[in-house]
């Protein structure tokens, strides 16, 4: 069963809690504290599947755990991080986040594994905290909670050519004409329920992957009919064939019929209107009128657009070679620009969105240094979230440090230029970015001078 829409529930793993116990020896009774840290929670990773191309292992299933992490043990243990769970989805899915819609993710092109969800950080053992006036802490850190999501997973087919048109336009025939897929064919008298890929292989290494999209009706872009359903697919497709159906046993004019589409395509996005497209007038073989000639106006129509024009007979064979090898040509003179879709929707950030409090402190040291301390809920919050080692982490963490008022609260207590900031364990040299222009420009102003 082919599905490309489903709704899941993903929860990174809690980070085990940090361990209090003291060493215990047969010549050595009051032993200092040994309690280990807690393992990390497991992470939430999405992976693309060349293999699968529906979500339908999303149907039956809602919710989505990474393992917890372990607590610490005695003897400095570290407790067993939590094992990361991957969710595998087909290549051209888009991860969005369910209230707000925006996208968290595009699994598509070379972006074939991304961590979503980091799993809460172990907490810390009593044996980080003594110090000489505290050598038996009572206390360990607990692990940091994971973060919960509702997601919604979009399947947009990754195909080279997307054929577009009205129901009963011939699409399924030409599909099954002109390449190896085999869809349910009928006269239905609303449209095929799902899109059909097939690739029409042209000999000597020639070919392409054609998507048969669901028959689009009037109002498709404003979602009548399950339009949005159908249009997303047409995204990420580089050429179009619009068929049209010229026997008109349904009363439908063609030239109406190319204008109602195209409109939908634009109001949906107009963007899709950018890409090569060929009128393929559909149905020749049964165009009996004498009064009328639709293949002609038909042709006209494409001519006044601009487009390429075909008239082919799906049933028959008929101009079927030609146009596909026109296609071929078309698809190895057109860039492939890959239709990816940027992150919009950042988790990490809505886990720390909480109003919590923070507190700045200074001090100078032996050298005359100056050293900031932020601490407080919030900061302690977004580093249980946080990968400080990877790009991604770091990233995220300037962009929390900036938008989180910490910076402009630093700079009005008097923060300079390569001072040091320290958040619990960790150690920054603050930067100002103004300060760095303004060296620059001294620099350069030297050197023109010189």
């Amino acid at each position: 069963m082919f599905l490309d829409y489903a709704r899941i529930r993903i929860s990174s793993g809690k980070g085990g809690n940090g361990h209090v116990s003291f060493r215990r020896e047969k010549y050595v009774p009051n032993g200092g504290p040994d309690g280990g840290d807690g393992g990390d929670g497991g992470d939430i990773i999405f992976e693309i599947d060349k293999g699968m191309n529906t979500l339908f292992i999303y149907k039956h299933r809602y919710d989505f755990r990474a393992e917890n992490g372990q607590e610490g043990g005695k003897k400095r243990q570290h407790g067993k991080n939590g094992a990361d769970l991957v969710l595998k989805v087909p290549e051209g899915t888009i991860l969005r986040e369910e209230s707000s819609r925006k996208i968290i993710a595009d699994m598509s092109g070379s972006n074939t594994r991304q961590i979503i969800l980091r799993g809460g950080r172990g907490g810390k053992g009593n044996m980080n905290f003594a110090t000489p006036t505290m050598q038996a802490p009572q206390y360990a850190q607990p692990g940091k909670e994971g973060i919960t999501l509702n997601v919604v997973l979009e399947l947009k087919l990754v195909a080279d050519v997307g054929l577009v048109g009205f129901p009963n336009a011939g699409k399924s025939t030409f599909l099954s004409a002109v390449t190896n897929a085999s869809p349910k064919i009928a006269s239905y008298p609303f449209t095929t329920i799902d899109p059909n890929l097939g690739v029409a292989d042209l000999g000597g290494g020639k070919g392409f992957v054609i998507a048969d999209m669901p028959g689009l009706i009037e109002g498709a872009s404003e979602g009548v009919g399950l339009g949005h359903r159908f249009l997303r697919h047409i995204e990420r497709t580089r050429v179009l064939i619009h068929l049209v159906d010229t026997a008109s046993f349904d009363g439908r004019d063609p030239v109406e019929d190319i204008r109602a589409i195209n409109a939908e395509l634009e109001k949906f996005n107009p963007a899709i209107l950018k890409k090569p497209m060929i009128i393929a007038a559909n149905k020749i073989d049964a165009v009996f009128g004498e009064d009328d000639d639709p293949v002609g106006r038909v042709r006209a129509e494409a001519e006044r657009l601009g487009l390429d024009f075909f008239a082919i007979s799906a049933a028959t064979g008929q101009g079927l070679n030609a146009l596909l090898w026109h296609v071929q040509n078309l698809l190895e003179t057109t860039a492939a620009e890959a239709v990816l879709f940027e992150q919009e929707y950042f988790p990490e950030d809505d886990a720390v969105k909480d109003d919590l409090p923070y507190e700045i402190s200074c001090e100078t040291d032996r050298d005359g240094r100056r050293i900031w301390y932020v601490e407080g809920p919030k900061v302690e919050k977004m580093l249980g979230y946080t990968h400080l080692d990877s790009e991604r982490g770091f990233a995220f963490f300037q962009r929390f440090f900036r938008d989180s008022g910490i910076e402009a609260d630093l700079k009005k207590a008097g923060i300079r230029d390569r001072d040091t900031v320290k958040m619990y364990e960790f150690y920054f040299d603050y930067y100002d970015e103004n300060a760095v222009w303004e060296d620059r420009r001294r620099k350069d102003k030297n050197e023109e001078e010189f």
